[in-house]
């Protein structure tokens, strides 16, 4: 068994990781931690947990996280910082969900996220958690940065037109909608139900702390820096991420179904619908899925993407599962197979 610790497992991602953890057939989560909460047993905070043993938050201590196979962060940015050297340091393999290892360079890191970088010297090591792109290094790797949610529908869509340079790079527009909870767990005014119900809104144009990570990945497929605007909204929901995509085609003889068909054949996690669907967030919800579908409106030279997925599940902690699945030479696809629920 997988000895697994989760720092920081009150958040929405935190208890949603703990969620597919304590499902899953090959993990014994074996220490979760809180400073505000420590002593508290789980399902004092998570009553859908309760009878799921007897963990019990405890105080974030690296020496007691070293007795863990892998530790995964679930934590505001900065924290792993201080913590993920040690552990790796110790043979403790190291799972981020924050931003803290996922942009390679620290002065743009810190320009977005408003610190310095606490960890430079971990950054060449650390492998971009994307499956579909960089499952080899995955497999080898002994620290992950788990993509974000927007970064994961953004860059599922665009793969296949990039990586075949069938759309111009310098003219990519992402609309990407999200529910609440990709906002987090903690109290804030824009988060509470009078605020967000009924409501329908963007934030964040001028720039989303999100769109380096996203330049740094399309710029890895395409070769160059794609030019992407990129609106997040908001929407009165509570999970999911509807992203819709456009490009304009530098050829307009290519069969767009098949290509995106062939390129995800083999993915577990990606499900190309038939031509002419249009994938809906609460097809994917509670599952590790991507659903996407491609359209091109008019036979014109845009092509449309459409790409959705559960913000706290293929958006972090599914995908974190994922990554843990391929690190330790397990089947893909173990403690994510679940369905969708509805309605």
């Amino acid at each position: 068994m997988i000895r697994a610790g989760i720092v920081g497992a009150t958040g929405y991602t935190g208890v949603e990781l703990l969620r597919l953890l304590l499902a899953h057939p090959q993990v014994e989560p074996a220490m979760i931690t809180s400073r505000g909460n420590a002593g508290e047993p789980l399902e004092s905070l998570f009553p859908n947990l309760r009878g799921q043993g007897a963990l019990v938050f405890q105080e974030p201590d690296v020496g007691a996280l070293c007795d863990c196979d892998v530790v995964f962060f679930a934590t505001p940015h900065g924290v792993a910082h201080a913590m993920a050297g040690e552990l790796l340091s110790r043979g403790t393999r190291v799972i981020d969900l924050s931003a803290d290892f996922r942009i390679k360079d620290p002065e743009l890191w810190s320009r977005w996220y408003g610190q310095p970088h606490g960890a430079p010297e971990l950054l060449d090591e650390a492998v971009y958690g994307l499956p579909e792109i960089h499952r080899a290094q995955i497999a080898e790797a002994r620290l992950i940065a788990v993509p974000g949610c927007y970064p994961t529908a953004i860059t599922l869509g665009f793969l296949p037109l990039l990586e075949q340079a069938l759309v111009d790079p310098a003219r990519l527009v992402a609309d990407a909608k999200s529910g609440v909870s990709g906002a987090g767990r903690k109290a804030q005014t824009g988060s509470l139900l009078c605020e967000a119900s009924e409501n329908f809104k963007a934030y964040a144009v001028p720039g989303h702390r999100h769109l380096p990570e996203i330049l740094q990945t399309l710029s890895g497929v395409a070769g160059l820096r794609p030019g992407l605007t990129f609106v997040p909204h908001l929407v009165p929901m509570i999970r999911g991420i509807l992203a819709s995509l456009y490009a304009t085609l530098t050829r307009t003889d290519a069969d767009l179904q098949a290509l995106y068909e062939a390129r995800y054949a083999g993915e577990p996690f990606v499900d190309v619908l038939p031509a002419g669907g249009h994938p809906e967030t609460r097809s994917v919800r509670g599952t590790n899925l991507c659903r996407l579908a491609v359209h091109r409106p008019g036979g014109g030279d845009t092509v449309v993407v459409l790409s959705a997925i559960d913000n706290l599940v293929k958006g972090a902690s599914g995908q974190a599962v994922q990554n843990m699945n391929l690190m330790f030479g397990l089947p893909e696809t173990l403690g994510l197979e679940s369905i969708a629920v509805l309605p």
